[in-house]
């Protein structure tokens, strides 16, 4: 098997050298793997490709690309991926800085990962034994935790992606030719700069792959410049963004989301529409024998009995948005299939009726039966439970795709 490793670089003379060397003479020993090297020089000006030449004799596992200009980070990935395919024939792509903020050291572990079947290895600064350097600057160290922290949650919630993946904008990463990789059209991505990472990343994940994480202590640039600019958290945001936006699920977890609002303002009436009419006196008052029992005195409470049929009410208002425009592709205009697949939604809503109404029951027996106990306690069930339980279930069951 045969990895190359891709350094994009530019005014990198300082450190480019000493680095190639350790990897070739140094690191690559340390593996079973068949390793290389693939500088990717944006024609810099102080003459980091001739040290690159330099340090080429004698070792023919070191590749030099020059590019007429400097592109972005993305396009010289790019390029560097196409030939150390096409040139190279690599199984495994590892991406890897050139100033010895990546240490050597993680590319075994890198290839232990693909070797044990990932397709997609990390270098994570959140695992244990990672970690940031001590004299970074407050800008760079806010950008890459709450902007990582950020970028996380926006791509992958509510996936289980977002536990798989801790470090978003990490730049130490292997991945393996085969497989989802193969599914990735670089022509089409939305940025060629620092965007690009998180575009691969998301595509991959959405792909299917195989997702492992190590350790990544990074570490203090000795000599160069930063490849960020003051671009660069525009360009990754504005990647997010796009992505999640034009993501088809993601479109139709927003549309979830709406008719679960519409939802919610039906049920909120209709609360306090029941509260104020007889209908859940009437219910409670076959419990009216347990009200003084402190435990199951909430049955006798009108509120709880209410806030089921308010519920009732919104269940049948989200079935007939969802079905006519969240899982418009999914429906049948067949009314023996619409009539089962409404009492199928019915009855897994079951959790939802039984939830609120322990919620609201509960919440009025301890606290009091006001609107503000009653809506409270209506806003942290749905917020909290049903709808996470609900976005399962109708995916998953309901407008199941055949």
């Amino acid at each position: 098997m045969r990895a190359v490793v891709v350094i994009p670089t530019y005014n990198e003379s300082a450190t480019i050298g000493e680095l190639v060397t350790h990897l070739i003479d140094k690191t690559f020993r340390t593996t079973d793997w068949d390793c290389y090297v693939l500088v990717v020089d944006a024609a810099s000006p102080d003459g980091t490709a001739e040290v690159v030449r330099s340090a080429q004799v004698g070792r023919p596992s070191l590749h030099l690309l020059m590019e007429e200009k400097k592109e972005g980070l993305g396009a010289a990935y790019f390029k560097g991926f196409r030939y150390a395919e096409d040139e190279l024939r690599a199984d495994v792509l590892i991406e890897f800085d050139g100033d010895f903020q990546h240490p050597p050291e993680t590319i075994p572990e890198l290839l232990k990962q693909i070797d044990s079947g990932a397709d997609l290895v990390l270098g994570s600064r959140w695992r244990k034994g990672g970690g940031y350097p001590k004299n970074w600057e407050l800008s760079r160290l806010f950008f890459s935790i709450v902007g990582g922290l950020i970028t996380r949650l926006l791509l992958f919630f509510p996936s289980k992606a977002l536990w798989a993946v801790t470090d978003p904008t990490t730049g130490l990463k292997a991945t393996r030719v085969e497989g989802p990789y193969r599914t990735l059209d670089f022509t089409s991505f939305l940025s060629h700069d620092f965007g690009y990472k998180i575009e691969m990343l998301f595509k991959l994940v959405r792909a299917g792959a195989k997702v492992r994480e190590i350790s990544l202590k990074f570490q203090t640039r000795g000599a160069g410049e930063s490849k960020m600019t003051g671009q660069t958290p525009w360009d990754v945001f504005r990647a997010v963004f796009l992505l999640r936006w034009r993501d088809k699920p993601t479109r139709r977890f927003l549309k979830f989301a709406s008719v679960g609002l519409s939802g919610f303002v039906v049920n909120a009436l209709m609360l306090e529409i029941f509260v104020r009419t007889p209908v859940g006196d009437s219910i409670a008052s076959l419990f009216s024998s347990w009200e003084s029992d402190p435990f199951l005195g909430f049955l006798a409470k009108p509120a709880g009995w209410a806030a089921a049929l308010a519920v009732e009410c919104s269940i049948v208002n989200n079935f007939l948005w969802n079905n006519t425009w969240t899982f418009r592709h999914h429906r049948s205009s067949d009314l023996a299939r619409l009539a089962a697949r409404f009492l199928k939604f019915n009855l897994l809503s079951v959790g939802s009726i039984v939830l609120q109404f322990l919620a609201v029951g509960l919440a009025t027996h301890a606290l009091g039966n006001t609107m503000w106990v009653r809506q409270i306690a209506l806003v942290l069930t749905i917020g909290l439970l049903i709808i996470p339980l609900n976005w399962f279930l109708y995916n998953k069951i309901v407008w199941r795709r055949r």
